[in-house]
């Protein structure tokens, strides 16, 4: 696995449209280990094949909430002797050539970053919900159904390799502020 450089705004191959991928080969499944790796370097829940120069139809997404690493006292005060909180369940995929199947007529507006325009967050509207297919990394076809954070984030991902960034289509961008 490798970290891989993230393309930002303004780079030519984040607007251009995605190649299907027809063979799942050791290149491919190197690409998808580098994408979670440079992901989770980053701190991101989810990459696009695009953002990282690849114009491939490939995305990782892990929308999984990360666990509070809170002191655990029972009611005597007692350190750790509290009931451990249960883990949280594991919401992550790597999509090969998804396609959106279905989306709700209801829609939200949320804000979204990117970690191809750093240092911005936008308000864009979605569909509250989705339905995608893809391969997995084996080439097994499945589908994912997801609302809120995971549609958001299926969404988003898709849209990279159409080349769209979620500035295209926010009602608002701003800098985040810096604490």
């Amino acid at each position: 696995m490798a970290l891989r450089k993230v393309l930002y705004k303004g780079d030519p191959l984040l607007r251009k449209k995605s190649r299907e991928i027809t063979r799942i080969t050791a290149h491919i499944k190197t690409l998808a280990e580098d994408l979670w790796e440079t992901m989770y370097n980053a701190n991101g829940v989810g990459l696009a094949a695009p953002q990282v120069g690849v114009l491939r139809r490939l995305v990782v997404i892990d929308v999984t909430e990360p666990v509070e690493e809170d002191e655990k006292v029972d009611e005597e005060g007692d350190k750790d002797a509290a009931e451990p909180k249960p883990e949280p369940e594991t919401i992550k995929y790597t999509l090969i050539n998804p396609e959106i199947v279905e989306v709700s007529e209801e829609r939200a507006s949320s804000k979204e970053g990117c970690l191809s325009v750093p240092g911005m967050v936008g308000v864009v509207e979605r569909p509250k919900w989705v339905k995608v297919r893809a391969l997995d990394i084996d080439g097994y076809p499945f589908e994912v159904e997801g609302e809120g954070m995971l549609a958001k984030a299926l969404l988003h991902e898709i849209d990279h390799l159409e080349g769209v960034l979620y500035t295209d289509i926010a009602d608002s961008v701003e800098e985040v502020k810096q604490e």
